[in-house]
């Protein structure tokens, strides 16, 4: 997972769909199949963010239907079931995309939101998927704070005059912290700020929508 490229230099895995199966496709000649399943990915992606967390699982299921080779990189699938309660569901996912992406700090934190709800804290960083070196200061604090433990209200204070997307990045993931705690309150208080940042409220990256569907989710009113 990377940012929303209209408004950072840096190319976002959310603007695009699987590769790997794509070049496969594309050196073979292509199929229905593989197209099918490219527009239910879209679909799926397209109703996540429009709040129907159910309705966009059914699309990711729909998409491995028609094309198998596409699990393996369905991180948005991972964060559907994260959000249907369905955490060994969830952790699987973002296992299998890390097995084929050994560099992706987001979906190796994913896995241990999963497994704190399913084991406790404390297995869940015990089982912790360790990937290699983010480019992003942001997530590669966050990384270190899931990992190792540490001080959410520091992540925040260290990007509070960033850039835009590392202040909304930084709120995102201290809330998923709180979250993992069970500090309902304060995942409240963060989550709630990275959807009023200026990146959370104009950006089209997917995690953008993402907090605004973990509002929703919660019953948590963001107006």
């Amino acid at each position: 997972m990377q940012y929303d490229q209209t408004l950072t230099p840096l190319l976002s895995r959310r603007l695009f769909l699987p590769s790997v199966s794509g070049i496969w496709n594309a050196i073979t000649g292509g199929g229905g199949s593989y197209q099918e399943a490219i527009i239910a990915i879209r679909r799926g992606m397209s109703l996540f963010k429009q709040g129907d967390v159910a309705g966009s699982l059914v699309e990711f299921d729909k998409a491995i239907e028609l094309d198998p080779r596409q699990k393996a990189y369905l991180w948005q699938r991972g964060l559907s079931l994260y959000y249907l309660d369905r955490f060994e569901e969830g952790a699987e996912q973002f296992r299998l995309d890390v097995a084929q992406n050994p560099n992706d700090t987001e979906e190796s934190i994913w896995c241990f939101l999963c497994e704190a709800q399913l084991y406790g804290v404390d297995e869940a960083r015990q089982r912790f998927l360790e990937v290699g070196r983010d480019s992003r200061p942001v997530m590669r604090e966050s990384y270190g704070m899931f990992k190792d433990g540490g001080d959410p209200e520091k992540l925040v204070n260290a990007f509070l005059r960033g850039k835009e997307h590392e202040y909304f990045y930084a709120s995102l993931y201290a809330g998923l912290y709180y979250e993992s705690q069970n500090d309902k309150a304060a995942a409240n208080r963060h989550i709630f700020a990275a959807c009023q940042s200026p990146y959370g409220s104009r950006s089209d990256d997917y995690m953008a929508a993402l907090a605004k569907v973990h509002c929703l989710c919660r019953d948590w009113s963001i107006n």
